[in-house]
């Protein structure tokens, strides 16, 4: 199973993801991962990229290219892998393609932007346990409520800054891959197990 995963911030990508990499058995390749092991691997793209890094710079498509398809080159690759978070545009899904990265697979987790909103906005997260609640979907113990954290970036503006760059930036990746036959489209509201349920019944 090759894969790309793709879904709007708050759509409760990490929690199927989790789940999907260990239902098929295949490694889970994120970008910010990625860069970081190619780095400290001391990979010739790592290093390409590292300088670009240092210098505060974005690294270039074709660098993050290579790094890519070094990554899917490794033995755990074998049976398959699940791209997250990148492609991010459409330049980079074109790269993608012209390097020969086969995909069987675009899994689109779609969930509407209100409701996306109310789930960012209403994020705790306590600093004692790790544990993340929701005032309305999964409410806290009363007794922790004192201590919970509301998260700098999970303000409604700054939930609608990141939608408004995925819809700007990521979404037109969608047509792209349609236009090969690649999309699966999975409705991501309900509980975890109930998407969980869709998105296999989807690849199956």
């Amino acid at each position: 199973m090759r894969m790309i995963f793709i879904g709007p911030p708050g759509a409760g990508k990490g929690t199927q993801a989790a789940r999907l990499v260990e239902r098929f058995a295949i490694p889970h390749i994120s970008t910010g991962d990625m860069f970081r092991a190619a780095v400290k691997a001391g990979t010739p793209m790592g290093k390409e990229a590292d300088r670009y890094m240092k210098a505060g710079q974005l690294v270039p498509d074709e660098v993050v290219i290579g790094m890519v398809k070094e990554r899917i080159a490794e033995p755990d690759c074998s049976e398959g892998f699940m791209l997250d978070g990148f492609p991010r545009t459409v330049p980079q899904a074109e790269a993608l393609d012209a390097a020969g990265v086969g995909l069987d697979v675009v899994l689109v987790l779609e969930v509407d932007d209100e409701l996306i909103v109310s789930r960012i906005v209403g994020r705790r997260s306590d600093p004692e346990t790790g544990e993340i609640y929701h005032l309305q979907f999964n409410p806290p113990p009363a007794e922790i409520m004192s201590r919970l954290v509301h998260r700098k970036d999970d303000t409604e503006e700054a939930c609608r800054t990141r939608l408004g760059a995925y819809h700007d930036q990521t979404s037109p990746i969608i047509p792209f891959y349609e236009a090969r036959g690649l999309v699966k489209r999975v409705n991501g509201v309900g509980s975890p197990d109930e998407v969980t349920a869709r998105i296999t019944a989807a690849l199956a």
